[in-house]
Order: C-alpha cells, then structure tokens, then sequence
C-alpha cells in the first residue's frame, strides 16, 4: 500500500491550467485501490481546498462530498501513539511535525512509500520512501 500525502488531493481537485499534468497524474494515483492515507490528510485537504484565496475553491458540500469519497481509501486515524512517534521522527530527521506526522501514520498502516512532493524525494525514513509522483510533470 502506498500513502497519499494532501498534495496529491488537492492536484486531483485543481483545475488550474499551469497543473494539468499534476491533475492527470493525481487522479491516476486515486484510480488505484492501494492507497492509504490518514486524518491529518483529509483535514489539509478539507482546509486547503476551501481556502477563500484558492482560485478553484471548492464549497463546503463539495469538500464534505469528497472527504467521505476519499473513504474509500485505508485512513489512519490520529492517535497519541501516533503523535508520540512523529516528535521522535521529527527530532530524528529535522523535519517539521507534521510531516514526521504524515511519514508515522504511512508507517501505522504498514506502507513503505508515501507519495509526496513535500518531502525529500528517495529518501528513506526509516522504513518509508518517499516518492515524489509529480517529479516528472
């Protein structure tokens, strides 16, 4: 199973010309069924997509929709074991919390990569790879 960091939600949701390639290749990721995520991700994505500055803002309803959607997906949920062990990953590879909170809850649901664009791209912490799937759009 591979976990989806937020960005690759919300480049599934962008209609922005200039992240088309993004969109494709997000959406691409979504079609598959060995997804997880956690909920921390579906929170970004919620806050993110109905941001007022973003030019392709979703409503509240059409946020809500796709959150229950996106529960299709394996969601790991927040726990304080959970936060405990993303303190350590983030003392342990000077990161910020909340992505050593994204790489523990890949970890919880027993997935060696995660797909993001906002970590080190090949990098192993400790057991999960990060890939960055819009590398090459």
């Amino acid at each position: 199973m591979r976990f989806v960091d937020t960005n690759v939600l919300l480049y599934a949701i962008s209609r922005a010309s200039d992240e088309q390639a993004k969109a494709a290749r997000a959406n691409e990721i979504l079609s598959s069924r060995d997804c997880g995520l956690s909920v921390q991700v579906l929170q970004e994505f919620y806050v993110q997509a109905t941001r007022e500055s973003r030019t392709d803002r979703l409503s509240h309803e059409q946020a809500v929709t796709l959150v229950g959607s996106f529960q299709r997906f394996t969601v790991q949920e927040t726990t304080l074991a959970l936060m405990l062990s993303a303190m350590s990953t983030k003392q342990r590879f000077d990161i910020s919390y909340w992505d050593a909170a994204i790489l523990e809850a890949a970890r919880a649901l027993g997935c060696d990569v995660a797909l993001s664009e906002d970590l080190n791209d090949g990098q192993d912490y400790a057991g999960v790879r990060v890939e960055n799937p819009f590398g090459d759009c």
